[in-house]
């Protein structure tokens, strides 16, 4: 099992599908990274010799931000726009579609499940 920016990829995937379990990196890239380097699209993991991981690894380490850089650089933009107080942040803190999207119905996946709201009850006679 090759493992490439502290991630376990499959061995038994082509190697653009694999490169894509790293956090970062998405089909354009992982094609990018096998056209940069000569590997052929229908290579798999598991035929790829020790020197072509080796090659693989470290032009991922050196040209692309991937998994914990990532994910901190993102986080740490999320709480640049919160500490800023702007409308963004705002929506960020509250726990809001922050792109514009509608509040009314929808925007389930950003607010959570719906609550009921305790109000009249219907009388019957």
């Amino acid at each position: 099992m090759a493992r490439i920016a502290g991630v376990n990829i499959p061995t038994n995937k082509r190697v653009t599908i694999s490169l894509r379990y790293i956090f970062g990196i998405g089909p354009a890239k992982a094609q990018a990274i096998c056209t940069k380097l000569g590997i052929a699209d229908e290579r798999r993991v598991n035929q790829l010799s020790d020197d072509e991981v080796l090659r693989i690894r470290e032009m991922v380490d050196r040209e692309y931000r991937v998994e914990g850089d990532l994910r901190r650089e993102t986080a740490m933009n999320i709480k640049r726009l919160m500490d800023l107080g702007c409308y963004r942040g705002l929506r960020h803190r509250r726990g809001l579609p922050v792109r514009g999207q509608r509040t009314h119905t929808n925007a389930r996946t950003r607010k959570g499940k719906a609550v009921a709201i305790a109000g009249k009850k219907k009388v019957t006679k």
